[in-house]
């Protein structure tokens, strides 16, 4: 049984302005949701991971191979007006969140599409929950908001104006990232600076 609802994700409207953008609750399928989650990686520092730097439960691997499948791809292509048929996919993950993340800013040119994937059990308070702006400098002037909670996706096109960003949270925050990138050596160059930078995050923790 598929473990991704997109027939779900193709009956959810895609706003337009600023920049184009979907959430879908319930992404993750309701009778899946307890087993991928339970599957996620024990990462206990903050930082994004690439996928392939930590070890996933069987759930989880099958959740990542549908996310980078040619059903996920054609799913996203006709929703965004994109073709990502064979565009490669880079896939990260983040278990903590630190004081300074969530500051407001665009991806780089070379991810044409993100998604994130939640895995929280509810979310109480204001602080880590992403909210996509209207501009680059406040982050009150939001289109709208999405606590992370398990199985709720949130994906946008790539643009100069796709500002996001959240307030400031410490503690488990868990999702994976998936971007189409425009080409491989973009896709490589990006997973490296990650990999590089979760080993320093890594040996600072464990000193």
């Amino acid at each position: 049984m598929a473990l991704l609802d997109l027939e779900a994700f193709r009956q959810i409207s895609l706003a337009v302005e600023p920049f184009k953008h979907l959430v879908v609750p319930g992404f993750l399928r309701a009778e899946s949701a307890r087993s991928v989650r339970d599957d996620f990686p024990d990462i206990q520092y903050p930082g994004l991971l690439p996928v392939e730097a930590v070890t996933p439960g069987p759930a989880f691997a099958a959740l990542i191979g549908e996310l980078t499948g040619p059903q996920a791809a054609a799913a996203f292509s006709e929703k965004f007006g994109i073709d990502l048929t064979g565009r490669p996919t880079m896939v990260t993950l983040r278990g903590r969140a630190q004081a300074k993340d969530g500051r407001i800013h665009t991806d780089s040119e070379a991810k044409l599409v993100t998604a994130l994937l939640y895995f929280n059990d509810g979310w109480e308070g204001p602080g880590g929950r992403l909210r996509l702006l209207r501009g680059p400098d406040d982050l009150t002037d939001m289109i709208t908001e999405v606590p992370p909670e398990l199985g709720t996706l949130v994906a946008f096109r790539r643009a100069d104006n796709s500002y996001h960003g959240h307030e400031p949270y410490i503690g488990v925050r868990r999702y994976l990232m998936i971007n189409w990138m425009s080409s491989g050596l973009t896709a490589q160059r990006e997973l490296m600076r990650h990999r590089l930078s979760a080993q320093a995050k890594k040996m600072l923790h464990y000193g």
